[in-house]
């Protein structure tokens, strides 16, 4: 999937359909001159549902189709029959798709399971015929009740990228490489900061026909909690990520304090963040020798309560380490 056509925020306009009208009728056959009444009701409006799709990956499909409308449920008829209902009208989207109030911000619905479906606008009742209304004092009612109306609204889909794994860390750390290395996934990758500008995901193969999914998140920046660089458009998608793999360059200056930037970020976003699983890849290794890396491992041990490892993406060393120590943390 090229980066132009992953979509992950999209606004949509609602509208059902409107109840179908109750009929005002009084039975007439060849001898029965005055038969009771016999108006039907009117069919239900059809309503807008959204719907699991564990085939797409994106709301690239909704880009271009903003307005979705229900069709109205039909008027009843004589002899109590009652109106068609509005044709339903089915919006799908991917898993981990959440639904908001574009108004007020609230959460509607958070889609999660496959199969899934949400009524977010419901088409209007139809009105009751006539004969509803007949009693011992008024035996010939002329008249019934309209249809309600159907409900606009104006919702906001957001796509929270369900991998098992996040790939954190700063822009031109590496990410995007090591996706493209352990997954057929082809990111672009550049010599330059926000490559990335769009979550990637790859399905890496591990041991015995099993596997993970790893998503390459676009790179944090200080002040990205408030909405610096890409800000939150990138850090939810760190939310469903049941491990974090933050990835930090051996040449970097200080790799305890990127670390300790990083972790801030998401704590200030969401600090439930701070309760996954983390491990840290120290990237580029290749650039080290026996010498530097014992010396950078001696004060790492002494810096870091949490597991690390060296890798190199291009070199493609400590590469099976890495998906066994993952593998390991996503199934304890």
């Amino acid at each position: 999937m090229t980066e132009g056509n992953f979509v992950d925020y999209v606004k949509l306009h609602v509208t059902s359909g409107n109840g179908g009208k109750g009929s005002v009728h009084l039975h007439r056959e060849k001898y029965i001159a005055k038969g009771g009444p016999d108006g039907g009701d009117g069919g239900r409006g059809g309503h807008i549902i959204i719907r699991a799709n564990p085939n797409l990956w994106t709301l690239y499909h909704l880009k271009f189709k903003r307005h979705f409308r229900a069709g109205h449920g039909e008027h009843g008829s004589k002899n109590r029959s009652t109106g068609a209902d509005g044709e339903d009208i089915y919006v799908d989207v991917p898993l981990g798709t959440v639904i908001r109030d574009t108004i007020t911000q609230t959460v509607i619905k958070e889609i999660t399971v496959e199969g899934e479906e949400f009524v977010v606008a419901e088409g209007g009742m139809g009105g009751r015929g006539n004969w509803h209304f007949k009693s011992s004092t008024n035996q010939t009612p002329r008249y019934a009740q309209p249809g309600v109306e159907g409900t606009q609204h104006d919702i906001t889909l957001e796509l929270k990228v369900l991998a098992d794994v996040g790939l954190v860390g700063f822009p031109n750390a590496g990410k995007s490489t090591l996706l493209s290395v352990i997954t057929a996934a082809k990111p672009k990758i550049a010599d330059y900061e926000f490559t990335t500008l769009k979550p990637n995901l790859g399905i890496v193969k591990y041991r015995d026909f099993k596997t993970f999914v790893m998503a390459d998140i676009p790179g944090i920046i200080e002040g990205a909690a408030e909405g610096k660089g890409i800000g939150h458009r990138f850090l939810r998608h760190i939310e469903r990520n049941s491990t974090l793999l933050f990835l930090i360059p051996a040449d970097a200056a200080d790799i305890k304090k990127q670390y300790d930037i990083l972790l801030d970020e998401l704590r200030r976003y969401n600090p439930e963040l701070l309760d996954k699983e983390r491990l840290i890849a120290i990237s580029k290794c290749d650039m080290l020798d026996d010498e530097l890396k014992e010396e950078l491992k001696v004060e790492l041990d002494q810096q870091l309560q949490i597991p690390y490892i060296f890798i190199s993406s291009v070199a493609q060393l400590g590469l099976q380490e890495l998906k066994d120590k993952l593998w390991k943390m996503l199934n304890e």
